[in-house]
């Protein structure tokens, strides 16, 4: 069909009185901008007769400027091919078999059930169907980044020496000394460390202490880019120098969020104001990379436990183990513990449509978006309340931050941030190259693909190949907490003499040894010895060569490493003996709680390992 009167631009025609095509005229409004004219049928019918009444309550209109009048999906494909990045959508209708048929079929679909269709759509996006922006979120997620840092480093300067120092139970300077003496300049690679240069305590604890003040820039909005990129650096030299006490996943997973919180951020202050996660531009690859590092990080843990064969997953049981064998459970673990076990069940199943269900809702609009926020964040919340995780639930959570755009944080939340921006000099933003961005996604992409094929039991060796290349740097991960759950809690005790007579027990700040002590919590940091004594507990003391070391430093009274327990029982000298006993531990009945006092209760199983002295070590 042809009109007679040819508009300047490309007209769309559309129904005035229908809400539904209203709001989704104003979505295409944002995307086609000033390329595109849109009127109602109600105004312009009268200005174009050869168009039938009929027409125009049956579908938009689109009337090109040669005169030509395209309707139903061809017309909203022709109209979205003037907005930049969308003329592919036209190409497939008219080049794709099948495409254009499908397409038609259920435009009038839609128009046809408009009602149903419109409460779909408030459904998934709200009553605000224009193009989301995530500027807040970007600047929200960028300041928590650093905020997780911050904790971080903290929790590593307070307890850096006692581990890997000089006195600590695993020396650096004596690892990294080995690793050249075995592996030559190839150590370089295998472990890239800014402490090949100098491993001294003053070193270690200044890298500590600059992530901190690093730290504080980012949170305060000071180039941000550079910053984080040091931080990063600084952070990946701190777990490869740092042995069995920086392996840990939520380790992996701040360095693997820290990395592309790099190329969130802006890298240099001052300049224009370009929008963050704005638009078709590079910014959107690092938000769509970090949607993948939320739905690895929690999708393939509960693929995880179903694969293990653990029949407690698969019954729905290993809750009524967990909250009394996890590394270091905090008082509320004690109640939840007595809970029916069918309570127990019902958490599992929930955790698994958490954990399995809501990673795909982040693909999806707006409304799904925010609801798989909201539930990995309840299941991290309540996990903290039960559990010592250090960082790694509050990392989760600022992880869920990139999901929520503009148009959903409340009003108050914008005008705090826009005020602080026109306050702060150094909010100013220089995106980066899309070239850069580019790289980096390609780079992260071929790090984590291998993920996909291996958690459904097959590898591809292409994919393969680029993640064992990057895996020094400790940023393309693979995650799975607690696939299979530990039924009994085997706890060791340490104890010191000077007759082997005569027993002193060393308590240690956070893991299970006095009985009457209640559980507590110690969030966000992370005592990294009473974490590996449970490690060490479930199997032997020859399968943990750091426990050796630790007795060593306990007979030799190293101040570094006595500073990571509760008490010194031998104040004056160190022991002349070191004895390591392992009990069974489990939660104290209410009854027994409430006669006796006690949080635990506790049975000697056998030695760990042979009691040593200077001269006779394990």
């Amino acid at each position: 069909m042809n009109v007679s009167h040819f508009p300047e631009k490309p007209l769309i025609i559309f129904d005035g009185e229908c809400g539904f095509c209203r709001r989704w005229i104003n979505r295409w409004i944002v995307f086609t901008d000033s390329r595109v004219d849109y009127d109602t049928a109600q105004k312009m019918g009268a200005i174009y007769p050869e168009i039938e009444k009929e027409s125009f309550e049956r579908s938009i209109q689109l009337i090109e400027t040669d005169g030509n009048v395209y309707e139903g999906a061809e017309a909203v494909f022709r109209a979205l091919s003037y907005a930049p990045g969308k003329t592919w959508l036209l190409g497939l209708y008219q080049k794709v078999s099948g495409f254009r048929a499908l397409s038609e079929f259920f435009y009038r679909l839609v128009a046809s059930h408009r009602v149903f269709f419109s409460n779909l759509t408030r459904f998934l996006w709200g009553d605000d169907l224009n193009p989301s922006t995530y500027r807040f979120a970007a600047q929200l997620f960028i300041k928590l980044m650093g905020v997780i840092y911050l904790f971080s480093f903290l929790s590593l300067a307070s307890q850096i020496l006692g581990l890997v120092g000089s006195k600590g139970i695993l020396s650096a300077k004596e690892y990294l000394t080995l690793l050249h003496a075995n592996y030559g300049s190839g150590a370089y690679f295998h472990v890239p460390t800014l402490f090949w240069f100098d491993a001294s305590d003053l070193v270690l604890q200044t890298v500590c202490w600059t992530g901190v003040a690093g730290s504080l820039l980012v949170i305060g909005g000071i180039s941000p880019a550079p910053v984080l990129f040091i931080l990063w650096v600084l952070y990946l030299s701190l777990l490869n120098a740092g042995q069995d006490f920086m392996s840990f996943q939520w380790d992996n997973l701040l360095l693997e969020s820290g990395f592309l919180s790099i190329f969130l951020a802006s890298w240099r202050p001052g300049g224009k104001n370009d929008p963050v996660f704005r638009g078709f531009n590079a910014s959107n690859l690092i938000r769509l990379l970090l949607y993948f590092l939320l739905f690895r990080l929690m999708f393939f843990s509960g693929m995880m436990k179903l694969r293990s064969g653990d029949p407690n997953w698969s019954h729905l049981t290993a809750l009524t183990y967990h909250y009394q064998t996890q590394p270091l459970p905090t008082g509320a673990a004690w109640y939840f513990h007595f809970l029916p076990v069918g309570f127990h069940q019902f958490s599992a199943l929930v955790m698994f449509g958490v954990e399995l269900l809501a990673p795909f809702l982040i693909w999806g609009p707006r409304r799904l978006r925010s609801y798989a926020a909201a539930a990995i964040t309840a299941l991290q919340v309540l996990i903290m309340l039960t559990g010592n995780y250090c960082f790694f639930n509050l990392l989760t959570i600022v992880l869920c931050v990139p999901l929520i755009d503009d148009q959903t944080w409340p009003a108050s939340c914008l005008y705090f941030f826009q005020s602080l921006e026109k306050r702060t000099p150094f909010s100013k933003n220089y995106g980066w190259p899309k070239w850069v961005v580019g790289t980096v996604a390609a780079t992260a992409l071929l790090g984590t693909l291998n993920q996909v094929p291996a958690i459904l039991n097959f590898s591809i060796p292409a994919l393969t190949i680029p993640s064992n290349i990057l895996r020094p740097l400790r940023s393309f991960n693979q995650y799975g907490l607690f696939s299979v759950m530990t039924t009994e809690r085997p706890e060791i005790i340490i104890e010191g003499s000077n007759n082997r007579i005569t027993w002193k027990a060393y308590e240690f700040q956070y893991k299970p040894g006095d009985v009457m002590r209640r559980p507590g919590f110690n969030l966000p940091h992370q005592p990294r010895l009473d974490w590996q004594m449970w490690f060490a507990a479930l199997g032997s003391y020859k399968e943990h060569p750091w426990f050796a070391g630790f007795c060593e430093k306990l007979l030799k009274g190293s101040p570094d490493v006595l500073r990571l327990l509760k008490n010194n029982p031998f104040p004056d000298d160190p022991p002349r003996y070191i004895q390591a006993t392992l009990y069974d531990y489990h939660f104290a009945d209410p009854q027994t709680h409430k006669k006796t006092g006690a949080w635990w209760v506790r049975e000697r199983r056998s030695l760990y390992a042979p009691v040593v002295s200077l001269r006779n070590r394990a």
